[in-house]
C-alpha cells in the first residue's frame, strides 16, 4: 500500500492553549509560546501517519492510492468521517469520478474500507500507477461553529496529551542532574492504550 497523503492539515488541536495552562495552573502569558509548541509536539506524537496511535485526531482530510479498483479498497487511518471522492485514471490516461452512489463507507475489525456497490461494473484503468485516489475526511469531527470550533478527540486522549504536556514543561531537558531517571507518566499509556490500532 501507498503512503497516505496528507491534504488539508487539522486546524484545531485536541486540547487548547487555555487548557493547557489550567493544567499547568500557569495565568501568566511569558510561556505561552512553549506551551503552545508543547502542545503541537504531544499531538504530532499521537496523531496521523506518523503518531504513535495509528488514528486522526482532528479533522482532516487525507488521499489514499491504489493500483487498481478493487471490491475493497482499504483506508489506512481511522477514524473516517466521510469520503470525500474517489477519482481514477481511465485507459487513455483521463481522470474520472465515480458516483458516490457507486460505493459505501463501511468498519470492520480492521478499520474503514470503501466498499463498492455489487451492481458496480469496474472500468479499465490507466497503466501507469497509481490509477486511483481516494480522498477521505479523518478524525474525531468537530463540533461548534466559528469562532467556537471545538475538538470532539476521547477526553482520555485529550488528558494524555495534557500529562505530556505537563511532563515535557516540568523536565525540559532529556537528563536531570541527581534525579533519578523517570519515564513519561505510565498513565499517558493506559489513556492511551484503548485508542492505539494496529496497521494492516
Amino acid at each position: 500500500m501507498y503512503r497516505p497523503v496528507l491534504v488539508t492539515p487539522p486546524a484545531l488541536k485536541p486540547i487548547t492553549l487555555a487548557e493547557a495552562k489550567a493544567w499547568l495552573d500557569i495565568p501568566y502569558t511569558n510561556k505561552d509560546a512553549v506551551i503552545t509548541g508543547l502542545i503541537a509536539a504531544a499531538t504530532a506524537h499521537l496523531d496521523g501517519w506518523t503518531g504513535i496511535l495509528g488514528r486522526c485526531l482532528c479533522e482532516q482530510t487525507w488521499r489514499q492510492d491504489f493500483d487498481r479498483l478493487n471490491r475493497c479498497l482499504r483506508l489506512p487511518l481511522a477514524p473516517v468521517i466521510s469520503i470525500t471522492s474517489v477519482k481514477y485514471d481511465d485507459a487513455d490516461g483521463v481522470e474520472q469520478t465515480v458516483s458516490s452512489g457507486d460505493y459505501e463507507l463501511l468498519n470492520d475489525d480492521l478499520g474503514p474500507y470503501v466498499r463498492f456497490k455489487d451492481a458496480y461494473s469496474f472500468p479499465q484503468v490507466h497503466d501507469e500507477r497509481p490509477a486511483v485516489r481516494v480522498t477521505y475526511l479523518a478524525g474525531y469531527p468537530n463540533t461548534g461553529s466559528e469562532p467556537d470550533v471545538t475538538s470532539t478527540v476521547p477526553d482520555d486522549i485529550k488528558h494524555a496529551i495534557a500529562l505530556l504536556v505537563r511532563h515535557w514543561f516540568d523536565n525540559p531537558t532529556a537528563v536531570v542532574v541527581g534525579v533519578t531517571a523517570q519515564s513519561v507518566p505510565h498513565a499517558v499509556d493506559a489513556l492511551l492504550a484503548p485508542h492505539r490500532r494496529i496497521r494492516f
